[in-house]
């Protein structure tokens, strides 16, 4: 079924009713006319109007963006910073306890459902302990502003921030890890050895230095993944974003809008893979100077 008949199904009406909206929507005309009035329209910049919201669907993602935005970049650091450092805090003695045990964690970490661990922290640390709140973006009608509007939506953010980031926090732990076993092997290090740094310097200076290079370029390589990711926290959460709006389109079957969202989507990846390219070149300076030698 298409629109209509989502509308019908919730609101019935007749078969005059149906013609009409069908019509109204412009699904009475065939698919390879709708594709080509799309195109043009999209060629103006012009996404069309929601059938669910009865807007510009411009204006509904742009009103949903935001939330995705706070909730992808807070994640992104949750991951990248934290994983990062427990992989080089366990790299800098491979084979350790220690290193041992974050492997042995990150991994069943990693292998956690998304959805799951949502579940688990809302029940834990909403319903049993009350701590935080159990979904939504802040506080209804709070009227709160400033600084305390901030910390509203901070305390909100705390539980899907943890469910999303804590599994790419796995993966980027482990990823620092084997990097950092593969430098250690490395000419340079054994000549920093030899000049007589201290093991703390090594590890900083060397090691995990280059050891991230590669964590960065997976950084631009997992948005796609980690905003796919959020449509399932989103969810869980109540968080209104372009996930939880994706949801709500092809549950309405609002085609335009769910096109618009992932068009949206997409600019927005290649957008962070292009900030990430920027990224790699300055932290590995050979890479500006191949290209400017090309």
């Amino acid at each position: 079924g298409d629109a209509v008949d989502a509308y019908i199904v919730s609101t019935g009406g007749d078969a005059g009713m149906i013609e009409l909206l069908r019509h109204r929507w412009g699904l009475d005309q065939s698919a390879l006319t709708r594709l080509a009035n799309y195109l043009w329209a999209l060629l103006h910049l012009d996404l069309g109007q929601s059938i669910t919201f009865s807007r510009p669907i411009r204006d509904v993602i742009l009103e949903r963006l935001p939330n995705t935005l706070l909730l992808m970049g807070s994640a992104t650091a949750l991951s990248f910073g934290l994983g990062s450092a427990l992989g080089i805090y366990a790299g800098a003695r491979p084979g350790s306890f220690r290193d041992r045990l974050l492997s042995i964690g990150s991994l069943a970490l990693y292998a956690v459902p998304g959805f799951w661990l949502g579940l688990v922290l809302i029940i834990v640390f909403a319903v049993d302990l009350r701590w935080l709140p159990i979904g939504g973006i802040e506080s209804i009608a709070s009227g709160k502003t400033g600084l305390d509007r901030a910390a509203d939506i901070a305390r909100h953010l705390v539980l899907p921030v943890s469910a999303l980031g804590f599994i790419y926090l796995a993966l980027y732990l482990r990823m620092m890890r084997a990097g950092m076993a593969e430098v250690w092997r490395q000419d340079f290090v054994l000549a920093a050895r030899a000049k007589g740094l201290s093991r703390r310097r090594i590890v900083l200076a060397h090691v995990a230095r280059n050891a991230l290079l590669p964590l960065v370029t997976m950084l631009g390589l997992q948005s796609a993944q980690m905003l796919g990711g959020s449509v399932v926290i989103e969810s869980v959460f109540s968080v209104p974003g372009l996930g939880r709006l994706a949801q709500e389109a092809v549950a309405a079957r609002d085609t335009p809008l769910l096109l618009g969202i992932i068009l949206v989507s997409a600019v927005l990846v290649i957008a962070i893979n292009l900030l990430v390219d920027i990224a790699y070149a300055f932290l590995d300076p050979r890479v500006g100077a191949s290209e400017a030698g090309a």
